[in-house]
């Protein structure tokens, strides 16, 4: 290479350079203004995330484009831009939501009957299904005798055989709210459907949502509007992402009072029931300003685990506990194998000590 050639380069190197730092300088410029753009969308609750406003820059610059590059290169450019300006918008840790960490809020508190979620851990302890007023009344005077503050039950039960016990219904919302309250416990329910909803604000303290309706997004909805602290399962096969903006449809109802609940995913492990994500625990901690739960029992499938696993979330920072407790398990209507009976749950007791007390 010549002399004469090398100046050349050098001289096309600095304009590029100098082109570098003008580009570097514009991308400042518009990370400001999508600053600025965030801050009014929030204040208006609008959403940070246009599609429309997208393609219509996108289809401008394609027709302004005259090379030398191609359409699908400039389309490649500017929608990493895009991309990287909403990670902008939406803050450090790129989701945006109102349920999301922020410095400047403080973590979400739960009410729920006389019981507070997002302190002391809680309990929730219960049958898999309500089967008799009998059955529920039973096990809420034994629970309650050894300090449980919230009664579970299933009524409306979605299981995964039509031929399997599919709750007692409307009668089964009864019988465990007059049993939660004649021994001083909140109560709380899963519902899977909209008209579902008016027995349950009349009798129970609080909704579940289960793993099945979690990206039933109308039902969630509703669910918000009625005022009812929501116990959130995860999808069995949702990404953390997807149960956190779950939950955000039922935030944007108005209604914060949202307890998450990890509960096992499906994976190729065939020993337990699904598979304890236990690391969603302090994700989902760090991630969100919502309190965690886990449903101990559903994970594991196995009585025997449960113990165990009930210590490893709680040690990993849960703020409570679902476990399902039976009189008689091997007599139980529905998941017979992974409930507890009284024997088994004072056994469970004792290695939470440290976290629950005597």
């Amino acid at each position: 290479m010549s002399d004469t050639e090398n100046r050349d380069v050098v001289v096309l190197r600095k304009k590029i350079s100098d082109l570098n730092m003008k580009l570097l300088d514009l991308q400042s410029q518009r990370a400001q203004l999508v600053i600025k753009m965030a801050a009014i969308k929030r204040r208006d609750r609008l959403d940070l995330f246009s599609p429309s406003r997208e393609r219509e820059m996108i289809q401008a610059l394609l027709q302004a484009n005259r090379g030398p590059f191609s359409n699908e290169t400039v389309v490649d450019l500017f929608k990493h831009i895009f991309d990287v300006s909403l990670q902008l918008m939406r803050g450090s840790n790129g989701s945006g939501l109102e349920i999301t960490s922020r410095f400047d809020l403080p973590p979400i508190t739960v009410p729920a009957g006389d019981v507070e979620f997002g302190k002391k851990p809680v309990l929730i302890a219960g049958p898999c299904s309500v089967e008799s007023e009998e059955q529920i009344d039973q096990i809420a005077k034994e629970l309650a005798v050894r300090g449980v503050r919230v009664l579970r039950g299933g009524t409306f039960k979605m299981r995964t055989s039509p031929y399997s016990f599919q709750g007692l219904g409307n009668e089964g919302v009864r019988f465990l709210g007059e049993a939660a309250k004649r021994y001083g416990m909140a109560s709380i329910t899963e519902v899977n459907a909209i008209h579902q909803l008016d027995i349950c604000v009349k009798h129970v303290d609080m909704l579940q949502i289960g793993t099945r309706s979690m990206s039933n997004f109308e039902l969630l909805q509703a669910a918000g509007q009625t005022g009812l602290p929501i116990l959130l399962k995860r999808g069995f096969a949702a990404t953390l992402e997807e149960f956190e903006l779950a939950a955000e449809y039922i935030y944007k109802t108005g209604n914060q009072r949202i307890v998450l609940c990890e509960r096992g995913i499906r994976t190729f492990n065939s020993e337990t029931r699904f598979t304890l994500d236990i690391s969603a625990v302090p994700l989902l901690k760090l991630r969100t300003r919502l309190p965690v739960t886990v449903d101990v029992s559903h994970a594991a499938g196995r009585r025997i685990i449960i113990p165990a696993l009930a210590r490893a979330a709680l040690a990993a920072g849960a703020d409570g506990l679902m476990v399902e407790v039976h009189p008689q398990p091997h007599l139980a209507h529905s998941d017979g194998k992974q409930q507890l009976d009284i024997e088994l749950f004072d056994a469970m007791m004792v290695g939470l000590k440290p976290w629950f007390g005597d």
